[in-house]
């Protein structure tokens, strides 16, 4: 196989998993081959990547010829074979770029986030019309493009799940973490991710309300991208009399040391299209509650290597019951999570799957 150089694009603000998938992406391929990564200037991605030889460009919203331009220049002198792009709103800016490019690469989009509409317009017909390939990263994600992108522009599909590894935490930073908030050998429920509506931290409160009486902490961990729903959560905590029993950490590089004190995990998102954190929770070891919608459903098996609510906070609140009365069955599903993580979604694994479809 004759090595191609690819880019791996993302302009966008965050920095959830679609934006670290892109930064895992970079890293893996440049393993195999001469890789670049193109980001925007500022925004967290940038932050995250402080000492990575990338390239940026600001994203234009209005008026995506100019970062368009930029990037098809950037193509040519790097004599890119391969555009990978990840947020959905860099497809106009990718697509010009590859047809202003004398390189006129090939065009792969890694589908993220599910579709829930037919794209029969022009605009977007001429758009799929100009992609290569694209990577869902469930089988869900891929019968929806199936299902809503025309035939006779629909681009090639292929499943690849994300990945994760076990990484090396920081034991001095693990230990400041115990010390700071298992001060009375507290039971910890974690939700990591962005603070945001759609994730569900709300749920995570309310059903540590309906366990006001036991032993549970719960560290809620992200950023806010929503400054008014984070002044909500503060709000209802305070009005819930849980000031010492919800703790809001703010962003941190440190997820993988924050889930070595985590008894267990929670992911509340109303409809989340994979789920990255859930195996970066069972790698960690960490017992995995998720609800029982989208991508969760593709990765753990019911009792057996997690748990999956049906999205209230009541049921919730009798799943983190369960396993805080039952530490036998909280360990027997952390171990489930590790091997499930290892067999079907060992990071190195699935890159290699990965690059083997792009390339």
């Amino acid at each position: 196989m004759q090595n191609k150089n690819i880019l791996e694009l993302c302009l966008a603000h965050g920095l959830g998993g679609l934006e670290l998938f892109s930064a895992s992406c970079y890293k893996s391929f440049s393993q195999k081959t001469r890789c670049k990564i193109v980001v925007a200037p500022n925004q967290k991605l940038d932050k995250f990547l402080d000492d990575t030889d990338k390239y940026l460009i600001k994203r234009n919203k209005f008026f995506p010829i100019l970062p368009a331009f930029k990037l098809a220049k950037y193509i040519d002198e790097n004599d890119i074979d391969i555009v990978h792009f990840h947020w959905t709103r860099d497809m106009m800016t990718a697509v010009l770029a590859k047809l202003l490019s004398k390189k006129r690469p090939k065009l792969i989009q890694s589908r993220h986030m599910g579709m829930t509409r037919f794209k029969d317009d022009v605009y977007h017909r001429w758009l799929y019309k100009n992609i290569d390939l694209i990577h869902a990263v469930t089988y869900k994600v891929k019968e929806q493009l199936e299902k809503f992108i025309p035939q006779d522009v629909r681009p090639k599909i292929e499943m690849v799940y994300l990945g994760t590894e076990a990484s090396e935490a920081d034991e001095k930073i693990v230990e400041d973490l115990k010390n700071k908030y298992k001060k009375n050998d507290e039971f910890i429920v974690g939700i990591v991710g962005r603070i945001e509506d759609g994730k569900g931290q709300h749920k995570v409160i309310d059903a540590i309300a309906k366990l006001i009486d036991l032993n549970i902490k719960a560290l809620i961990v992200g950023s806010a991208m929503q400054e008014s729903y984070l002044n909500e959560l503060e709000q209802k905590v305070k009005k819930l009399g849980l000031q010492e029993k919800v703790i809001f950490t703010g962003f941190t590089k440190n997820v993988d040391e924050y889930m070595q004190i985590f008894d267990i995990n929670i992911l509340a998102t109303r409809n989340e299209t994979f789920g990255l954190v859930v195996i970066e929770a069972m790698v960690n070891k960490v017992a995995m509650i998720a609800t029982n919608h989208g991508g969760p459903l593709e990765i753990i098996d019911d009792g057996v290597d997690g748990l999956l609510f049906d999205g209230t906070s009541e049921d919730l609140a009798e799943k983190i019951e369960i396993l805080y009365n039952n530490q036998e069955f909280k360990t027997n599903l952390a171990m489930g999570g590790y091997d499930t993580v290892m067999k079907k979604f060992n990071a190195n694994k699935q890159s290699d799957k990965l690059y083997e479809v792009i390339v």
